[in-house]
């Protein structure tokens, strides 16, 4: 099997993320979604509106992001929709809160290894093609947040990301065996890259690495020094590398960053979804510098 290609480059700068997506040469046809973090009120590491400016507009993408399932000012629509204001997304963007209404737009996952129905917010059904655009960091319950974690708990609606979490069920969901629900990211990550197949690709931003994640409200500083940027048409290539980056580095806070890894398990969402087939851990990195 051909190994996948992941593009790196260690310019962080909003030029430089429209550069590594030219270097795809991926075509990303008709209305194309732009997922990313639109960051937790009080959260100081997500990546801001002024950086992904340029690609937005390259790919003339509408931003798309969907309600959580955990308290915050994220978890209903009003106060969602008050939160882009504020962090200034619709000043630049069309922005669409996938979820913003209901019913949710359900998808079968018959080879799921915990889930069998993925549940995305409904408005994904008005686009054609989607840019998984993630800022790459810890997490306090996957480990890691990458492209993975995007395309499952990012796409999924406040419904579905309870699903996801309880690895099917919606009572005490945040009470899950670990390893159930890091399976139950891959089965929902497989759903979503399935449904855009050749109309997807993915970019991950290695900047701002802290282990908490942009939904704490509270998250740690960066531990590490920024790293670069990633991009692939193979979301599991792209996370592993990333992994592989972190493993692999000199810094000093590197094992910090390791800790919180392996203490949520968090490879284990890239091993589940590398047996569900869409997508490989093999993969060659080449340098755009």
């Amino acid at each position: 099997m051909e190994k996948s290609k992941v593009y790196f480059t260690k310019e962080i700068t909003p030029e430089s993320v429209v550069k590594i997506f030219d270097t795809l040469k991926v075509n990303l046809p008709g209305k194309v979604a732009v997922k990313l973090h639109s960051g937790e009120e009080g959260n100081q590491n997500y990546i801001k509106p002024e950086f992904v400016k340029k690609i937005v507009e390259h790919v003339n993408g509408t931003v798309v992001e969907c309600n959580t399932a955990y308290d915050g000012e994220r978890d209903t629509t009003e106060k969602h929709k008050k939160l882009l204001d504020n962090h200034g997304w619709t000043k630049y963007f069309n922005v669409d809160l996938l979820d913003a209404e209901g019913p949710d737009k359900e998808i079968d996952i018959p080879n799921g290894k915990q889930i069998k129905k993925d549940y995305l917010g409904k408005d994904i059904d008005k686009y054609d093609s989607l840019l998984v655009l993630s800022h790459f960091k810890g997490h306090p319950m996957g480990g890691y947040g990458g492209a993975l974690k995007q395309l499952s708990i990012g796409c999924a609606s406040g419904y579905g990301k309870k699903i996801i979490h309880g690895a099917g069920k919606t009572e005490n969901y945040f009470e899950t065996e670990q390893n159930k629900f890091l399976e139950s990211m891959a089965d929902a990550a497989s759903a979503v890259h399935n449904m855009f197949k050749d109309k997807v690709c993915y970019i991950n931003v290695m900047c701002n690495l802290s282990v908490d994640c942009d939904c704490c409200a509270v998250a740690e500083d960066p531990c590490m020094k920024d790293i670069g940027i990633l991009a692939s048409i193979d979301p599991i290539a792209v996370d592993q590398a990333c992994i592989d980056l972190i493993y692999n580095s000199k810094d000093p806070g590197r094992d910090h960053f390791v800790e919180r890894v392996e203490r949520q398990n968090g490879v284990h969402t890239i091993e589940a979804a590398s047996e569900l087939g869409f997508g490989s851990r093999e993969y060659e990195l080449i340098n755009i510098d």
